[in-house]
Protein backbone atom coordinates (compact mmCIF):
# COMPACT_ATOMS: atom_id res chain seq x y z
CA UNK A 1 0.00 0.00 0.00
CA UNK A 2 2.77 2.45 0.93
CA UNK A 3 4.70 1.60 -2.24
CA UNK A 4 1.76 2.18 -4.58
CA UNK A 5 0.81 5.36 -2.69
CA UNK A 6 4.37 6.68 -3.03
CA UNK A 7 4.53 5.89 -6.74
CA UNK A 8 1.06 7.38 -7.22
CA UNK A 9 2.07 10.62 -5.44
CA UNK A 10 5.38 10.94 -7.31
CA UNK A 11 3.80 10.36 -10.71
CA UNK A 12 0.87 12.63 -9.77
CA UNK A 13 3.33 15.43 -9.03
CA UNK A 14 6.35 15.03 -11.31
CA UNK A 15 4.41 13.93 -14.40
CA UNK A 16 0.76 14.89 -13.82
CA UNK A 17 1.35 18.39 -12.44
CA UNK A 18 4.75 19.28 -13.92
CA UNK A 19 4.85 17.59 -17.34
CA UNK A 20 1.20 18.19 -18.22
CA UNK A 21 1.00 21.49 -16.36
CA UNK A 22 3.75 23.42 -18.10
CA UNK A 23 2.18 23.44 -21.61
CA UNK A 24 -0.90 25.09 -20.09
CA UNK A 25 1.21 28.23 -19.66
CA UNK A 26 2.64 28.31 -23.19
CA UNK A 27 -0.10 30.53 -24.57
CA UNK A 28 0.51 33.02 -21.74
CA UNK A 29 4.21 33.08 -22.64
CA UNK A 30 3.39 33.62 -26.31
CA UNK A 31 1.10 36.52 -25.44
CA UNK A 32 3.34 38.18 -22.82
CA UNK A 33 6.79 37.61 -24.29
CA UNK A 34 5.89 37.56 -27.98
CA UNK A 35 7.65 34.21 -28.38
CA UNK A 36 6.85 31.79 -31.21
CA UNK A 37 5.48 28.30 -30.70
CA UNK A 38 8.89 26.95 -31.62
CA UNK A 39 10.46 29.01 -28.86
CA UNK A 40 8.06 28.05 -26.06
CA UNK A 41 8.44 24.36 -26.87
CA UNK A 42 12.22 24.57 -27.32
CA UNK A 43 12.86 24.58 -23.55
CA UNK A 44 11.35 21.12 -23.25
CA UNK A 45 13.17 19.97 -26.39
CA UNK A 46 16.69 21.21 -25.68
CA UNK A 47 16.66 20.28 -21.99
CA UNK A 48 15.60 16.70 -22.68
CA UNK A 49 18.10 16.38 -25.51
CA UNK A 50 20.83 17.31 -23.02
CA UNK A 51 19.54 15.52 -19.93
CA UNK A 52 18.35 12.30 -21.57
CA UNK A 53 21.57 11.11 -23.24
CA UNK A 54 23.79 12.33 -20.39
CA UNK A 55 21.76 11.18 -17.37
CA UNK A 56 19.29 8.54 -18.63
CA UNK A 57 21.46 5.42 -18.46
CA UNK A 58 23.30 6.77 -15.40
CA UNK A 59 19.98 7.19 -13.59
CA UNK A 60 19.02 3.63 -14.48
CA UNK A 61 22.32 2.31 -13.13
CA UNK A 62 21.90 4.31 -9.91
CA UNK A 63 18.40 2.90 -9.41
CA UNK A 64 19.59 -0.70 -9.92
CA UNK A 65 22.64 -0.19 -7.70
CA UNK A 66 21.34 1.97 -4.86
CA UNK A 67 17.55 1.80 -5.14
CA UNK A 68 15.03 4.37 -6.40
CA UNK A 69 14.31 6.29 -3.18
CA UNK A 70 17.21 8.75 -3.10
CA UNK A 71 16.93 9.50 -6.80
CA UNK A 72 13.21 10.16 -6.40
CA UNK A 73 13.76 12.66 -3.59
CA UNK A 74 16.20 14.67 -5.69
CA UNK A 75 13.91 14.53 -8.72
CA UNK A 76 10.87 15.75 -6.81
CA UNK A 77 12.74 18.79 -5.48
CA UNK A 78 14.16 19.65 -8.91
CA UNK A 79 10.80 19.28 -10.67
CA UNK A 80 9.01 21.53 -8.18
CA UNK A 81 11.83 24.06 -8.02
CA UNK A 82 11.95 24.32 -11.81
CA UNK A 83 8.32 25.48 -11.96
CA UNK A 84 8.95 28.04 -9.24
CA UNK A 85 11.90 29.38 -11.24
CA UNK A 86 10.05 29.41 -14.56
CA UNK A 87 7.28 31.47 -13.00
CA UNK A 88 9.77 34.07 -11.84
CA UNK A 89 11.73 34.72 -15.03
CA UNK A 90 11.34 36.17 -18.50
CA UNK A 91 15.01 35.85 -19.51
CA UNK A 92 15.76 33.30 -22.21
CA UNK A 93 18.87 31.94 -20.45
CA UNK A 94 16.99 31.40 -17.18
CA UNK A 95 14.11 29.83 -19.11
CA UNK A 96 16.45 27.17 -20.48
CA UNK A 97 18.22 26.70 -17.12
CA UNK A 98 15.00 25.97 -15.23
CA UNK A 99 13.79 23.74 -18.02
CA UNK A 100 17.04 21.78 -17.63
CA UNK A 101 16.16 21.13 -13.98
CA UNK A 102 12.61 20.28 -14.98
CA UNK A 103 13.92 17.59 -17.35
CA UNK A 104 16.38 16.31 -14.75
CA UNK A 105 13.57 16.15 -12.20
CA UNK A 106 11.51 14.06 -14.62
CA UNK A 107 14.38 11.59 -15.18
CA UNK A 108 15.17 11.27 -11.46
CA UNK A 109 11.68 11.43 -9.95
CA UNK A 110 9.33 10.33 -12.73
CA UNK A 111 8.55 7.00 -14.40
CA UNK A 112 12.01 5.36 -14.17
CA UNK A 113 12.42 5.02 -10.37
CA UNK A 114 8.71 4.39 -9.85
CA UNK A 115 8.65 1.56 -12.38
CA UNK A 116 11.53 -0.14 -10.59
CA UNK A 117 9.99 0.51 -7.16
CA UNK A 118 6.69 -1.13 -8.14
CA UNK A 119 8.41 -4.00 -9.97
CA UNK A 120 10.45 -4.84 -6.87
CA UNK A 121 7.34 -5.22 -4.73
CA UNK A 122 4.91 -6.91 -7.13
CA UNK A 123 5.13 -9.88 -9.46
CA UNK A 124 1.84 -11.69 -10.18
CA UNK A 125 -0.25 -8.51 -10.04
CA UNK A 126 2.41 -6.21 -11.45
CA UNK A 127 0.18 -4.92 -14.26
CA UNK A 128 -2.56 -4.01 -11.80
CA UNK A 129 -0.10 -2.36 -9.39
CA UNK A 130 1.56 -0.41 -12.20
CA UNK A 131 -1.87 0.69 -13.40
CA UNK A 132 -2.82 1.98 -9.94
CA UNK A 133 0.50 3.81 -9.58
CA UNK A 134 0.11 5.36 -13.02
CA UNK A 135 -3.33 6.61 -12.07
CA UNK A 136 -1.34 9.39 -10.43
CA UNK A 137 -0.46 10.77 -13.85
CA UNK A 138 -4.09 10.74 -14.95
CA UNK A 139 -5.42 12.26 -11.74
CA UNK A 140 -2.71 14.92 -11.66
CA UNK A 141 -3.12 15.64 -15.35
CA UNK A 142 -6.90 15.89 -15.01
CA UNK A 143 -6.65 18.25 -12.04
CA UNK A 144 -3.88 20.55 -13.25
CA UNK A 145 -5.80 22.24 -16.14
CA UNK A 146 -8.62 23.18 -13.77
CA UNK A 147 -6.22 24.11 -10.97
CA UNK A 148 -4.09 26.16 -13.35
CA UNK A 149 -7.08 28.04 -14.75
CA UNK A 150 -8.38 28.76 -11.24
CA UNK A 151 -5.02 29.95 -9.92
CA UNK A 152 -4.26 31.98 -13.04
CA UNK A 153 -7.61 33.75 -12.84
CA UNK A 154 -6.89 34.83 -9.27
CA UNK A 155 -3.13 35.33 -9.11
CA UNK A 156 -1.89 35.57 -12.70
CA UNK A 157 -0.04 32.90 -14.63
CA UNK A 158 3.36 33.48 -12.99
CA UNK A 159 2.30 32.94 -9.38
CA UNK A 160 -0.02 30.17 -10.54
CA UNK A 161 2.94 28.26 -12.01
CA UNK A 162 5.00 28.79 -8.85
CA UNK A 163 2.22 27.52 -6.59
CA UNK A 164 1.96 24.35 -8.67
CA UNK A 165 5.71 23.88 -8.19
CA UNK A 166 5.42 24.18 -4.42
CA UNK A 167 2.52 21.74 -4.44
CA UNK A 168 4.66 19.13 -6.21
CA UNK A 169 7.17 19.02 -3.37
CA UNK A 170 4.57 19.11 -0.60
CA UNK A 171 2.66 16.14 -2.03
CA UNK A 172 5.41 13.79 -3.19
CA UNK A 173 8.46 14.39 -0.99
CA UNK A 174 7.13 13.12 2.38
CA UNK A 175 5.94 9.75 1.02
CA UNK A 176 9.14 9.18 -0.96
CA UNK A 177 11.22 10.01 2.10
CA UNK A 178 9.76 7.15 4.15
CA UNK A 179 9.24 4.45 1.48
CA UNK A 180 11.13 1.15 1.64
CA UNK A 181 12.70 0.71 -1.79
CA UNK A 182 14.02 -2.83 -1.22
CA UNK A 183 11.17 -5.18 -1.97
CA UNK A 184 10.89 -9.00 -2.10
CA UNK A 185 11.87 -9.07 -5.79
CA UNK A 186 14.95 -6.89 -5.46
CA UNK A 187 17.72 -8.41 -7.61
CA UNK A 188 20.72 -9.61 -5.60
CA UNK A 189 23.32 -9.28 -8.31
CA UNK A 190 21.85 -6.94 -10.90
CA UNK A 191 24.51 -4.30 -10.53
CA UNK A 192 27.54 -6.57 -10.14
CA UNK A 193 28.23 -7.19 -13.85
CA UNK A 194 26.97 -4.14 -15.68
CA UNK A 195 29.05 -4.84 -18.81
CA UNK A 196 27.33 -8.20 -19.33
CA UNK A 197 23.90 -6.63 -18.89
CA UNK A 198 24.70 -3.80 -21.30
CA UNK A 199 25.90 -6.23 -23.98
CA UNK A 200 22.88 -8.44 -23.43
CA UNK A 201 20.50 -5.50 -23.80
CA UNK A 202 22.21 -3.87 -26.77
CA UNK A 203 22.74 -7.22 -28.50
CA UNK A 204 19.06 -8.13 -28.59
CA UNK A 205 17.09 -7.06 -31.70
CA UNK A 206 13.99 -6.87 -29.51
CA UNK A 207 15.55 -3.95 -27.63
CA UNK A 208 15.75 -1.83 -30.77
CA UNK A 209 12.21 -2.68 -31.80
CA UNK A 210 10.97 -1.75 -28.32
CA UNK A 211 12.96 1.49 -28.32
CA UNK A 212 11.75 2.46 -31.81
CA UNK A 213 8.13 1.64 -31.06
CA UNK A 214 8.26 3.47 -27.77
CA UNK A 215 9.98 6.51 -29.28
CA UNK A 216 7.46 6.84 -32.10
CA UNK A 217 4.41 6.54 -29.88
CA UNK A 218 5.85 8.88 -27.24
CA UNK A 219 6.62 11.39 -30.01
CA UNK A 220 2.98 11.28 -31.14
CA UNK A 221 1.68 11.64 -27.59
CA UNK A 222 4.14 14.37 -26.63
CA UNK A 223 3.67 16.31 -29.85
CA UNK A 224 -0.08 16.31 -29.35
CA UNK A 225 -0.04 17.13 -25.63
CA UNK A 226 2.42 19.98 -25.90
CA UNK A 227 0.34 21.74 -28.56
CA UNK A 228 -3.20 20.94 -27.45
CA UNK A 229 -3.65 24.12 -25.38
CA UNK A 230 -2.00 26.25 -28.08
CA UNK A 231 -4.19 24.65 -30.76
CA UNK A 232 -7.43 25.09 -28.85
CA UNK A 233 -6.72 28.55 -27.43
CA UNK A 234 -4.86 30.39 -30.19
CA UNK A 235 -5.92 28.53 -33.34
CA UNK A 236 -9.50 27.51 -32.55
CA UNK A 237 -10.37 30.44 -30.29
CA UNK A 238 -11.51 28.44 -27.27
CA UNK A 239 -11.68 30.30 -23.98
CA UNK A 240 -9.23 29.42 -21.21
CA UNK A 241 -11.94 27.59 -19.28
CA UNK A 242 -13.21 25.64 -22.30
CA UNK A 243 -9.72 24.63 -23.41
CA UNK A 244 -8.79 23.60 -19.87
CA UNK A 245 -12.00 21.59 -19.52
CA UNK A 246 -11.29 19.59 -22.69
CA UNK A 247 -7.68 18.90 -21.67
CA UNK A 248 -8.93 17.87 -18.25
CA UNK A 249 -11.37 15.47 -19.95
CA UNK A 250 -8.51 13.86 -21.91
CA UNK A 251 -6.56 13.25 -18.74
CA UNK A 252 -9.62 12.13 -16.78
CA UNK A 253 -10.30 9.49 -19.45
CA UNK A 254 -6.65 8.47 -19.19
CA UNK A 255 -7.41 7.35 -15.62
CA UNK A 256 -9.85 4.78 -16.98
CA UNK A 257 -7.25 3.93 -19.64
CA UNK A 258 -4.62 3.14 -17.02
CA UNK A 259 -6.98 0.88 -15.09
CA UNK A 260 -8.20 -0.83 -18.25
CA UNK A 261 -4.74 -1.39 -19.74
CA UNK A 262 -3.32 -2.58 -16.41
CA UNK A 263 -6.20 -5.05 -16.10
CA UNK A 264 -5.71 -6.24 -19.69
CA UNK A 265 -1.94 -6.60 -19.22
CA UNK A 266 -2.55 -9.18 -16.47
CA UNK A 267 -4.86 -11.20 -18.77
CA UNK A 268 -3.61 -10.77 -22.33
CA UNK A 269 -0.12 -10.85 -23.85
CA UNK A 270 1.52 -7.48 -23.12
CA UNK A 271 2.37 -7.10 -26.80
CA UNK A 272 -1.32 -7.19 -27.75
CA UNK A 273 -2.19 -4.59 -25.15
CA UNK A 274 0.65 -2.39 -26.40
CA UNK A 275 -0.69 -2.60 -29.95
CA UNK A 276 -4.17 -1.58 -28.76
CA UNK A 277 -2.70 1.47 -27.05
CA UNK A 278 -0.63 2.53 -30.04
CA UNK A 279 -3.58 2.10 -32.39
CA UNK A 280 -5.72 4.37 -30.19
CA UNK A 281 -3.03 7.07 -30.28
CA UNK A 282 -2.56 6.87 -34.05
CA UNK A 283 -6.31 6.83 -34.72
CA UNK A 284 -7.26 9.74 -32.47
CA UNK A 285 -4.94 12.53 -33.65
CA UNK A 286 -6.61 12.92 -37.11
CA UNK A 287 -9.81 13.90 -35.30
CA UNK A 288 -8.16 17.19 -34.35
CA UNK A 289 -8.01 18.10 -38.04
CA UNK A 290 -11.83 18.16 -38.23
CA UNK A 291 -12.35 19.56 -34.74
CA UNK A 292 -12.94 23.06 -36.10
CA UNK A 293 -15.99 21.90 -38.03
CA UNK A 294 -17.29 19.43 -35.49
CA UNK A 295 -17.11 19.99 -31.75
CA UNK A 296 -18.24 16.39 -31.28
CA UNK A 297 -15.00 15.27 -32.94
CA UNK A 298 -13.09 16.89 -30.09
CA UNK A 299 -14.92 14.76 -27.54
CA UNK A 300 -14.33 11.59 -29.56
CA UNK A 301 -10.66 12.59 -29.72
CA UNK A 302 -10.60 13.18 -25.95
CA UNK A 303 -11.96 9.68 -25.25
CA UNK A 304 -9.79 7.76 -27.75
CA UNK A 305 -6.60 9.71 -27.08
CA UNK A 306 -7.20 9.62 -23.33
CA UNK A 307 -7.53 5.82 -23.32
CA UNK A 308 -4.31 5.48 -25.32
CA UNK A 309 -2.53 8.04 -23.18
CA UNK A 310 -3.56 6.17 -20.06
CA UNK A 311 -1.71 3.03 -21.05
CA UNK A 312 1.17 4.62 -22.95
CA UNK A 313 3.82 5.11 -20.27
CA UNK A 314 2.62 2.21 -18.12
CA UNK A 315 2.89 -0.49 -20.78
CA UNK A 316 6.52 0.16 -21.74
CA UNK A 317 8.13 -1.13 -18.51
CA UNK A 318 5.80 -4.15 -18.51
CA UNK A 319 6.98 -5.04 -22.01
CA UNK A 320 10.62 -4.38 -21.07
CA UNK A 321 10.32 -6.51 -17.94
CA UNK A 322 8.84 -9.38 -19.95
CA UNK A 323 11.56 -9.20 -22.59
CA UNK A 324 14.64 -8.66 -20.42
CA UNK A 325 13.71 -9.40 -16.81
CA UNK A 326 13.24 -7.23 -13.72
CA UNK A 327 16.88 -7.63 -12.67
CA UNK A 328 18.01 -5.18 -15.38
CA UNK A 329 14.80 -3.20 -15.72
CA UNK A 330 16.44 0.00 -14.44
CA UNK A 331 19.12 -0.12 -17.11
CA UNK A 332 16.73 -1.11 -19.90
CA UNK A 333 14.33 1.67 -18.99
CA UNK A 334 17.22 4.09 -18.51
CA UNK A 335 18.13 3.61 -22.18
CA UNK A 336 14.53 3.44 -23.46
CA UNK A 337 13.45 6.50 -21.50
CA UNK A 338 16.48 8.36 -22.83
CA UNK A 339 15.35 7.55 -26.36
CA UNK A 340 11.77 8.44 -25.43
CA UNK A 341 13.00 11.74 -24.00
CA UNK A 342 14.62 12.62 -27.33
CA UNK A 343 11.38 11.82 -29.15
CA UNK A 344 9.24 13.67 -26.63
CA UNK A 345 11.57 16.65 -26.88
CA UNK A 346 11.90 16.95 -30.64
CA UNK A 347 8.34 16.12 -31.74
CA UNK A 348 6.64 19.16 -30.12
CA UNK A 349 9.35 21.48 -31.40
CA UNK A 350 9.00 20.04 -34.91
CA UNK A 351 5.22 20.47 -34.81
CA UNK A 352 5.70 24.04 -33.57
CA UNK A 353 8.12 24.76 -36.41
CA UNK A 354 5.71 23.33 -39.00
CA UNK A 355 2.86 25.40 -37.53
CA UNK A 356 4.92 28.61 -37.48
CA UNK A 357 5.95 28.21 -41.12
CA UNK A 358 2.74 26.84 -42.62
CA UNK A 359 0.16 28.72 -40.55
CA UNK A 360 -1.68 25.47 -39.82
CA UNK A 361 -1.33 22.39 -37.65
CA UNK A 362 -2.35 20.05 -40.51
CA UNK A 363 1.16 19.05 -41.59
CA UNK A 364 2.33 18.65 -38.01
CA UNK A 365 -0.58 16.45 -36.95
CA UNK A 366 -0.25 14.26 -40.05
CA UNK A 367 3.43 13.81 -39.21
CA UNK A 368 2.48 12.67 -35.71
CA UNK A 369 0.00 10.12 -37.09
CA UNK A 370 2.61 8.67 -39.45
CA UNK A 371 5.08 8.46 -36.58
CA UNK A 372 2.58 6.59 -34.39
CA UNK A 373 1.92 4.08 -37.18
CA UNK A 374 5.64 3.35 -37.51
CA UNK A 375 5.74 2.73 -33.75
CA UNK A 376 2.88 0.25 -33.94
CA UNK A 377 4.61 -1.66 -36.73
CA UNK A 378 7.79 -1.92 -34.65
CA UNK A 379 5.86 -3.32 -31.68
CA UNK A 380 4.09 -5.83 -33.96
CA UNK A 381 7.52 -7.31 -34.77
CA UNK A 382 8.45 -7.88 -31.10
CA UNK A 383 8.75 -11.48 -29.86
CA UNK A 384 6.19 -12.76 -27.38
CA UNK A 385 8.80 -14.29 -25.08
CA UNK A 386 11.80 -13.05 -23.13
CA UNK A 387 14.79 -12.03 -25.25
CA UNK A 388 17.42 -14.82 -25.07
CA UNK A 389 20.85 -14.34 -23.52
CA UNK A 390 23.87 -15.08 -25.63
CA UNK A 391 25.95 -18.04 -24.37
CA UNK A 392 28.79 -15.93 -22.98
CA UNK A 393 26.35 -13.73 -21.14
CA UNK A 394 24.61 -16.76 -19.68
CA UNK A 395 27.87 -18.16 -18.41
CA UNK A 396 29.07 -14.93 -16.89
CA UNK A 397 25.67 -14.13 -15.38
CA UNK A 398 25.57 -17.60 -13.78
CA UNK A 399 29.04 -17.03 -12.39
CA UNK A 400 27.94 -13.69 -10.94
CA UNK A 401 24.95 -15.31 -9.22
CA UNK A 402 27.10 -18.13 -7.80
CA UNK A 403 29.62 -15.59 -6.53
CA UNK A 404 26.81 -13.66 -4.85
CA UNK A 405 25.51 -16.79 -3.14
CA UNK A 406 29.01 -17.77 -1.99
CA UNK A 407 29.60 -14.35 -0.49
CA UNK A 408 26.55 -14.61 1.75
Amino acid sequence: MQVTATAFAALFSVVGLALYGLPLYYDSMVREFGWSRTMVTSGNALSKLVVGPVFGFLAGWIVDRFGPRRLMLAGIVMAGGALVGLGATSAVAAFYLFYFFNALGYVCGGPLPNQVLVSRWFRESRGKAMGIAYLGIGVGGAIVPLLSAWLTGRFGWRLSLQLVGVLIVLIAFPLAFFVDDGGPHRPVAAARDASVDARRILGAPAFYLLALGSMCSIAAVGGTNQHLKLFLSLDRGYSQSDASALISLVLAVSIAGRLLMGWLADRLPVKQVMLIIYTLVAGSVPLLLVAGASRAALYVFAIAFGLGLGGEYMIIPLMAGQLFGVEVLGRVMGIVLTADGVAEATAPMLVGYLRDHSGSYTTGFITLVATAIVGALAIALLPQRRAPLCESSRARSSSAVRAEISSR
